[in-house]
């Protein structure tokens, strides 16, 4: 999947969405000064940079697969401990953290069940796992007018939708899968705005994620058609796009203790 890009491809992509859902997510889970904190697929540093202001750097540390994420977050955020590695097998000691959180993404893990129990590993009794995905089985998410064009053109086409966590009830159901039981769940949603079709239009031609991995596989007149398709859509001129996301959270209690 396309997330080794360069870190402003992805900022055009999923930025403007991902930057205010990180600070709904910090609330939702009540992060306060003293705990120690994980960042699993920390992207370029989103989620990151936010734990660092409230619990200093020396608090915080991160993981994440693609390299170039990993440079930008270290980047990005000075003194953090960022390590490039999977969800599923995390580079961290058994009960390290009070808190382990990811922010989109549960649905890009390989085995999402083996990786929240990996979060599950990492985290103190007591202590917190949380995940947020964005809501694609209900049309919520910040591509779905993208998928909606797609499938409107390509009905074969596979969309986000059928991926771990990302439609009602199923990121409550991986964390029960991992042995967590209780979560609870929210909705979060944030809005964007965009300038023009153009503004909107642009992310999606740079190779990131599916919807650029599926992009990039159209031939000319394919690529063509789907951008028509998704400005008959969209409005003319500004726009706000709205995104929901489903978050889960739940705290941890090791067998035994």
């Amino acid at each position: 999947m396309a997330f080794d890009v360069a870190v402003s491809a992805y900022a055009r992509f999923m930025g403007r969405c991902a930057e205010p859902l990180a600070d709904r997510f910090l609330e939702l889970v009540g992060v306060r000064p003293g705990q120690r904190a994980l960042d699993v697929g920390c992207g370029p540093g989103t989620v990151t940079e936010r734990l660092a202001r409230r619990l200093g750097a020396d608090a915080v540390v991160a993981v994440d697969p693609s390299e170039p994420f990993v440079e930008a977050a270290r980047a990005r955020c000075p003194g953090v401990d960022v390590r490039r590695g999977v969800a599923e097998a995390l580079p961290f000691e058994d009960q390290s953290v009070d808190l382990a959180l990811a922010q989109l993404v549960v649905h890009f893990m390989v085995d999402p069940v083996a990786g929240i129990q990996e979060m599950a590993r990492v985290t103190r009794p007591g202590g917190q796992v949380a995940a947020n995905v964005w809501d694609f089985g209900g049309g919520r998410a910040p591509q779905s007018t993208f998928w909606r064009a797609v499938g409107d053109l390509d009905p074969g086409a596979v969309d986000e939708s059928g991926l771990g966590g990302a439609r009602e009830g199923h990121l409550p159901a991986l964390f029960r899968a991992a042995g967590l039981g209780s979560p609870r769940s929210a909705e979060l949603t944030v809005v964007s705005w965009y300038s023009g079709f153009e503004e909107w239009w642009e992310p999606y031609t740079l190779g990131v994620g599916p919807p650029g991995d599926y992009v990039a596989g159209l031939d000319p007149d394919a690529r063509a058609a789907v951008e028509a398709r998704c400005r008959e859509l969209l409005p003319e001129g500004p726009f706000d796009i709205t995104a929901t996301a489903w978050a889960v959270v739940t705290r941890v209690y090791h067998p035994g203790i």
